[in-house]
């Protein structure tokens, strides 16, 4: 069989600048195979079994080689947020329960919608870089900073009157309060998400994501130790995780910029009035895409909310929250792997690869099934001591590892449905997807969750079998769509979205 490189046709590709789309990774290690220019730049048909698995070596290594730096980079950043909630739990359960309410639904809900918000750039970005326009990049990034920072605004509300909102949600009122006082004082940190989530996505479009691992690699370690510093040896409590939370998002949002600035040449052109253009229509495109990302962040989000209503919602909340925390670890990965594939399938899209873009697809779906599968056991295994990590009450405990099957089950759901959702911000499906997710998460998932919780004797298991079904349903769904693609029409659609984004007016000019 003979395996493009796929280095003609369409600009640029996964490793920049008109390179191979294997990026850094070595071909000198590739299985001994002819690697020649295919059709149009694109992978040859597939004929056999062998073609198969050299298909299979080669698109691993070109994920793993985005997706791995992508992976360890937001597993740092969820770090931060994992930590505080250990630091927090043991100083005592009501503190746990506030501070993982404010951190799971409030932060969470702002971190969705900023990062919907954010993620256009992903489709925008990702097909201009593989069409060769690299000087549209920082411009599409600069109208995303001042976009999220103006929803930053909008959102502020939730934070300052998060006490009343919980209360009125149900939340017990010491619960409420002191989650309330929390929530204040990380809004710093929301504004963070304005500069970081639009720098993360223009890196990673160019497939420059070493820098981001090292950012979020060094940003966990400061954020440790000043938690330590702050809690441990000071005493400030719950007002130093606060501190720590926000000192830790800004250096990284500052750090990537610094990158940026300093280094990203071919897509940093300098700031420029173009930024300040066409920015309604920019606003239309993010808003679509925040809708799709926030009704799958914000479904997991509710059932905290709904948890809360139940007898005994210290042990529920915190019990629940530990799983979701452990389930969030495992969810950072394929978010990890969601960036990667999203980058893979816009880059290939934009040079007008479709047979590279839907194997890509097809690779990354089985091997996040794997690794999905290994958790699950994993999961399984540790199911009675896992807990220990996030706290010293037996109570809680023993509520952590009665819900380990739940916790299990989504584990393997969730290595393959951020897999599909990536690939449809790839290829610009966020409307799509975003009608799916209102059908399956809030029409079947919820309701069903409620009345298993509250009509039987189910409770907070009840709460979150429902919800498997709505993630289940809209797999499915996923993955069928996905199956019946036609990448070619997918690759026309591309070409319309860019000449509607990069006219011949929309050229460089900086201030």
């Amino acid at each position: 069989m003979e395996v493009t490189l796929m280095n003609g046709g369409g600009g640029g590709s996964v490793g920049g600048g008109g390179g191979t789309a294997i990026g850094d990774t070595d071909l000198h290690h590739a299985p001994t195979v002819v690697l020649v220019q295919g059709e149009g730049g694109d992978y040859p048909k597939v004929n056999n079994f062998e073609d198969v698995k050299t298909i299979c070596y080669l698109e691993s290594a070109k994920l793993w080689t985005i997706a791995g730096p992508i992976a360890f980079n937001i597993l740092c950043n969820y770090g931060i947020n994992s930590f505080t909630n250990i630091f927090v739990g043991h100083i005592g359960d009501v503190q746990l329960s506030a501070v993982a309410i404010s951190l799971s639904v409030l932060a969470n809900f702002s971190f969705g919608f900023l990062l919907g918000m954010g993620s256009a750039l992903e489709t925008l970005c990702g097909q201009a870089f593989g069409a060769g326009q690299l000087e549209m990049l920082g411009v599409y990034m600069q109208r995303s900073w001042i976009i999220l920072s103006g929803a930053c605004f909008l959102i502020m509300p939730l934070y300052i009157y998060a006490t009343p909102i919980l209360k009125l949600l149900g939340q017990r009122d010491d619960i409420a309060r002191l989650a309330g006082d929390f929530s204040i004082q990380v809004i710093p940190q929301m504004f963070s998400l304005a500069i970081n989530f639009p720098t993360q996505k223009f890196l990673q479009s160019q497939s420059k994501v070493g820098i981001l691992a090292w950012i979020g690699f060094v940003a966990l370690f400061i954020h440790i130790g000043m938690l330590y510093l702050f809690i441990e040896v000071l005493g400030w409590g719950t007002g130093g995780a606060a501190a720590a939370y926000d000192i830790s998002a800004w250096l990284v949002a500052l750090a990537q910029v610094a990158y940026i600035v300093g280094w990203c040449k071919d897509g940093w052109k300098g700031l420029s009035w173009l930024a300040l253009k066409e920015l309604w229509p920019f606003v239309k495109l993010s808003v679509a895409s925040a809708v799709m990302i926030c009704l799958e962040i914000w479904y997991f989000m509710s059932i905290i909310v709904l948890t809360g209503h139940l007898e005994d919602p210290v042990i529920a909340v915190g019990s629940l929250s530990i799983c979701m925390n452990v389930n969030g670890w495992e969810g950072m990965l394929f978010i990890g792997i969601n960036a990667a594939i999203s980058v893979r399938v816009s880059n290939e899209l934009g040079s007008k690869h479709p047979r590279a873009a839907k194997y890509s697809v097809f690779v990354t779906v089985i091997e996040s099934l794997l690794i999905g599968i290994l958790f699950m056991s994993i999961i399984m295994t540790t199911r009675n001591h896992f807990a220990v990590i996030f706290t010293d009450s037996k109570d809680m405990q023993k509520a952590v590892a009665h819900l380990a099957y739940l916790l299990a089950i989504t584990m393997v759901l969730n290595s393959v449905q951020p897999v599909i959702s990536g690939v449809a911000v790839g290829g610009g499906w966020q409307a799509l997807v975003a009608y799916i997710n209102l059908f399956c998460y809030y029409i079947i998932g919820l309701p069903l969750g409620f009345l298993l919780g509250y009509k039987t004797s189910l409770g907070v298991e009840g709460i979150w079998i429902g919800m498997i079904c709505g993630t289940l349903l809209q797999t499915l769904i996923l993955l069928f769509i996905t199956w019946k693609t036609n990448w070619n029409d997918e690759v026309e659609q591309a070409s319309e979205r860019l000449k509607q984004w990069a006219g011949k007016d929309e050229m460089s000019d900086p201030l």
